[in-house]
């Protein structure tokens, strides 16, 4: 009988040695990122797993390589594996309805990071920045390096919106058309292209060589006889992709000086690239106070109180409006970026 008994503890014990830890863990919290193809995407996970461990939290991070249904197939398992708070930065965020009210079923509350989860009643929170103001930063650092309201022009601009499957690309090119329409209107802006609006501007996935590629075909087809002045750019892997296309032709030598290029997300790469005079500005969006928002947000949850807000009327996901917290993006160049990104703590100065 003894012996059966020690046979026993000893099999319990290499069973529980075999099982995933994560699994027996308790307060447990679903990160899903959509990518690991954006710097920034790493950032955030990082950010978030390292802050919520100091919070006493556990937590499943997992990225999704800008596929669909691997994102739908990993927040399903995430489920079934017990977590108690998902956190999802969705790749579509039209594609989750059915996951979400699964987790809903399990008592399982949901927090939209960065990127609207749309068409679901299952979405408790929402954390991002400002998405307009970003929008509006980047045009109004068109609209000052071109001297716009001063009355100078024409310019030609050409416009690149975001991804059509992420809410988030909507509220930055409207945030910039608020800024850059009426110099349309005026003809103090010239889109020699004509491709005005997200249905003929947007790029799906935030692909750099999409919007290279993109370039290359308006510079041949209405730049050939002259040059572009600015590009509305609304994300900086998207920016390198159309300043390599701009170099191919010529642009930033001493004949052909480049335009002024928006971006955002003050990813290492761009800021080289302005510190070389190439791309002009970026919008920063301190990933670190994202994560630290989304935190305090879960951990309200755990506790049973109510996460800190500050908007209840912007973020309507077509359901209901999503209670929000925005933080406020900061505009970048070379004349600041040392302060804002070094003086901060976001680079080090050995990484330049």
């Amino acid at each position: 009988m003894n012996k059966f008994k020690t046979l026993t503890a000893v099999a319990i014990v290499a069973c529980m040695a075999v099982m995933p830890s994560i699994a027996m863990a308790k307060d447990l919290v679903g990160i899903s990122m959509p990518t690991k193809s954006s710097a920034r995407w790493i950032s955030d996970g990082d950010s978030m797993v390292g802050q919520f461990k100091s919070a006493g939290y556990n937590t499943l991070l997992q990225y999704a390589d800008d596929d669909i249904p691997t994102q739908l197939s990993q927040i399903e398992n995430m489920i079934v594996r017990g977590v108690d708070v998902l956190v999802i930065a969705a790749i579509d965020g039209t594609t989750l309805s059915t996951a979400l009210q699964q987790a809903a079923d399990r008592g399982i509350q949901v927090v939209a990071y960065d990127r609207l989860i749309r068409d679901s009643a299952n979405v408790d929170y929402y954390a991002t920045f400002d998405n307009f103001q970003v929008g509006v930063l980047q045009a109004e650092y068109i609209e000052k390096a071109l001297g716009l309201a001063a009355g100078k022009g024409p310019f030609n601009v050409e416009l690149f919106g975001g991804s059509p499957d992420d809410n988030n690309a909507y509220f930055f090119y409207n945030g910039a058309m608020s800024v850059l329409q009426p110099y349309i209107d005026k003809g103090t802006l010239v889109v020699q292209s004509g491709q005005v609006g997200m249905d003929k501007v947007s790029t799906l996935r935030w692909d750099g060589a999409v919007a290279q590629a993109r370039m290359d075909n308006l510079l041949s087809a209405y730049y050939s006889g002259g040059r572009v002045d600015a590009i509305l750019s609304p994300y900086d892997g998207l920016s390198i992709g159309v300043i390599s296309s701009l170099k191919g032709v010529g642009y930033g030598s001493a004949s052909i000086p480049m335009p002024v290029i928006t971006g955002q997300d003050a990813e290492l790469q761009s800021v080289k690239s302005m510190i070389a005079g190439e791309q002009t500005s970026t919008v920063f969006k301190d990933t670190r106070e994202l994560a630290r928002v989304t935190v305090s947000m879960v951990d309200a949850i755990f506790k049973g109180t109510t996460p800190e807000i500050n908007d209840t009327k912007t973020y309507d996901n077509g359901v209901k409006v999503i209670p929000s917290y925005l933080l406020k993006p900061v505009s970048v160049d070379v004349s600041n970026w040392e302060d804002v990104l070094l003086g901060g703590g976001y680079y080090k100065k050995s990484q330049f």
